[in-house]
């Protein structure tokens, strides 16, 4: 075995991350790592990286043990990770992210850029990518990120390749070409340990699969042995089934709580739709067809250039986040740890960020209402933490999507717009989501949910709004739509013709 780890614990806090994981992992395979959020992925891989320092246990790799904590030993032993939230630096290009701390040096001892940038197009051009790489990533989607974090890793010519939920943000071209380099890593004799929540990709590149379960190790085998329903029964500790979609609505929606009229942005144009009270409005349609920038310009994260937007009646302005806020409006942004939380605060205090006016005492902020806001938002969302006053960096994934939701939640919109809602997401959470959407729409609320899983789509949405080059194509009645039919709208030389 290349990587042999033993009896590893971590505990942060009150939570137990880890309790005694060994496992195995061999180069020249494809290794899934499974488990629910919350189940000890994120720290193990932490563990593998040289980031979390464990309480117990060893690693060895290549039969030579590694110094907890140190990540240059990992990465001279050959392990390099593709972590799930880009690691990127967003005020450099794709040429200094690929080559930082590893910068090639020209023989007049200065940096040699050329050679650089000539290397990281040859990068970008092998996963399918046709971009200026001398452009900051700030300005490239998290599509485009995530592939740049994916020629960091090839250029270093790893041995073991940890990839932590690769395609959450791809599209399908994008998860095709993956699916292809891993492929050919794998038969150049790199061994990758794949971890994703997607059960089609498990079964399609694995060749073992290993389960966690409340920090502890539950069982490693093939995809044969295992098939898909005891897979979940062994994440999850209980028979999940299968989701089926939401009945139809036997009463109709209420008041339309946002009208949308001709909106235009840089990305998008003439986009015209309606929510009303109490109603699940999908948008779908394929990686970089406009639906974030749409939700964006909704919210006033960006202007728009022509249109309007109205809630309740009430116009909004182009560009003005607050003026959305007092409107009632919500969005759960698809980049929760640059764009939905201050990872360095705590769990309360991200909770009550779009609140702090109403927990206002005179001039201070009164600290026993916000403590029991946050309380009551953890209880009804189920977030896995001891309490309010942990780091909102030291939860899982899916915890911390709780908290996003939970902190605009606390602030009782009349319209929530949820971009790539269980991205990242465990079988079980995505179960509490689906069920917390439609308690809310059941309340009143007026939801739009943008999703990349069409089965989430098709499940939760009373309507679906299908967008393909920053215009909408057409709708369809969530409760008859098909897969087919939303991606025959979605493709490029999709019309929408028949669809209205």
């Amino acid at each position: 075995m290349f990587i042999r780890l033993q009896n590893l614990s971590r505990r942060f806090g009150g939570v137990q991350a880890l309790r005694g994981v060994s496992l195995d992992l061999d180069v020249g395979e494809i290794h899934a790592l499974c488990g629910e959020n919350g189940a000890g992925k994120s720290t193990l891989i932490k563990i593998l990286c040289g980031i979390v320092v464990p309480d117990e246990g060893s690693m060895l790799v290549g039969g030579v043990p590694l110094a907890a904590g140190d990540v240059q030993a990992r990465a001279r032993a050959g392990v390099a990770v593709i972590h799930q939230e880009s690691a990127a630096f967003p005020d450099l290009d794709a040429v200094d992210n690929i080559y930082v701390g590893r910068e090639l040096r020209s023989r007049f001892f200065g940096l040699d850029r050329r050679e650089m940038e000539r290397r990281t197009r040859g990068l970008l051009e092998r996963l399918g990518e046709d971009f200026d790489p001398r452009v900051p990533l700030s300005r490239r989607t998290v599509a485009q990120r995530q592939m740049v974090a994916l020629a960091r890793a090839l250029s270093c010519e790893c041995r073991f390749l940890i990839m932590d939920e690769p395609t959450a943000a791809l599209s399908r071209r994008e998860t095709e070409t993956l699916f292809r380099i891993v492929g050919q890593l794998r038969a150049d004799g790199v061994g990758i340990l794949y971890v994703s929540h997607r059960m089609e990709e498990i079964y399609q590149l694995a060749d073992r699969i290993t389960v966690l379960r409340d920090g502890q190790f539950v069982c490693t085998d093939t995809p044969a042995a295992l098939p898909r329903r005891m897979l979940i029964q062994r994440m999850v500790g209980r028979d999940a089934g299968e989701r089926e979609r939401a009945p139809a609505r036997v009463e109709g929606p209420g008041a339309t709580v946002l009208r949308v009229r001709g909106l235009t942005g840089e990305r998008f144009r003439d986009v015209t739709l309606d929510i009303r009270e109490g109603e699940i409005v999908g948008l779908a349609g394929l990686v970089g067809a406009g639906r974030s920038e749409v939700a964006r310009a909704i919210f006033g994260v960006d202007p728009w250039l022509a249109g309007g937007v109205e809630v309740a009646g009430m116009p909004l302005w182009p560009g003005d986040v607050q003026a959305a806020i007092r409107a009632g409006v919500a969005l759960v942004p698809e980049d929760r740890q640059h764009e939905g939380l201050v990872l360095a605060m705590t769990i309360g205090e991200n909770i009550t960020l779009a609140i702090l006016d109403t927990l206002v005492s005179g001039p201070f902020l009164a600290g026993a209402p916000e403590d029991a806001a946050a309380r009551e938002m953890i209880r009804q969302l189920g977030i896995k933490a001891p309490g309010p006053g942990l780091p909102a960096h030291a939860l899982s994934g899916g915890n911390q999507q709780k908290v996003v939701l939970a902190k605009w939640l606390a602030a009782r919109p009349r319209v929530l717009i949820l971009d790539e809602p269980t991205k990242g997401v465990d079988v079980g959470a995505k179960a509490e989501v689906y069920r917390l959407v439609r308690e809310l729409a059941a309340k009143g609320m007026g939801v739009l949910m943008i999703s990349s899983d069409l089965p989430e789509v098709l499940q939760l949405s009373d309507r679906i709004l299908v967008m393909s080059e920053g215009r909408l194509r057409g709708e369809l009645p969530g409760a008859t739509a098909t897969q087919e039919e939303v991606l025959a709208l979605a493709l490029p030389d999709a019309m929408g013709v028949g669809h209205a």
